[in-house]
């Protein structure tokens, strides 16, 4: 075994500045129509993270991952991405930012690539041909390029809408629902997609109502009711059944 002698010039590295959370919401709130929305959400979310966000129909996703994505305003709080502040004119911010909303934001008159392509060139990609086939595959359409999007099933509509979120190759993922419509095989095919995703260090935030394939995709899990964070723990120490009781709690 060798020995390394110690030298008293030798200064020790100082470990650089922690990266800025990703996601850094503080006290969030929203009030619409005098309708309290969301209550005094708190949120840090290391860049790399996968997030579940979980709770019944009416809890609040739907509007955090609006206000996380800058489409809607909190009345409350104060919301930073990556360490800068966020809102309507963050638009450095928005270009980080992948949305998957409940709408597929598609032009039903265009073609999946010319979809595709035209969602590019907004980003300033240049490469919006080579990056379109590489997404058509990934979600299992190439073989439908050329066809437009009214001709899809709501599954495969969905599909590229996925792919048009990742055109940008974005470093945070807000995806409302992102298995609604699709059936098995498509399942499985954005499964792998968001594991994929999740293996590149990018920054996730899903919102599903599969509790049991929440767990299996995510680190962290978050859980809503009436607009507040009633739990937030890593995905490995809970079960179903200890998620749909926050729930569903009275």
């Amino acid at each position: 075994m060798s020995v390394v002698a110690a030298s008293s010039n030798v200064v020790p590295a100082s470990p650089g500045p922690a990266a800025p959370c990703a996601v850094q919401a503080d006290k969030l709130a929203l009030r619409l129509d005098d309708r309290t929305i969301l209550k005094n959400v708190t949120l840090h979310l290391a860049p790399g993270t996968t997030l579940a966000l979980l709770g019944a129909n009416g809890a609040g996703k739907s509007t955090l991952l609006k206000v996380l994505a800058m489409l809607l305003h909190p009345t409350g709080g104060t919301l930073r991405l990556f360490g800068q502040p966020a809102g309507p004119l963050a638009g450095a911010l928005r270009a980080r930012l992948g949305i998957i909303a409940h709408q597929p934001m598609l032009y039903r008159d265009l073609t999946l690539t010319e979809n595709l392509r035209f969602f590019g060139k907004l980003y300033g990609r240049s490469d919006t041909a080579a990056r379109a086939a590489e997404l058509l595959d990934r979600v299992g359409l190439s073989d439908r390029a050329g066809d437009l999007v009214k001709t899809l099933s709501r599954g495969m509509t969905q599909r590229v809408a996925i792919a048009r979120a990742l055109m940008h190759d974005p470093d945070l993922l807000l995806a409302d629902e992102p298995f609604d419509g699709l059936d098995a095989p498509s399942v499985r095919t954005t499964e792998n997609l968001l594991r994929g995703l999740r293996e590149q260090g990018k920054t996730l935030i899903v919102s599903n109502h599969d509790v049991r394939q929440s767990l299996e995709l995510a680190d962290e899990v978050v859980v809503l009711r009436r607009g507040a964070v009633v739990l937030r723990a890593p995905a490995a120490q809970l079960t179903v059944e200890s998620v749909l009781a926050e729930m569903t709690r009275a």
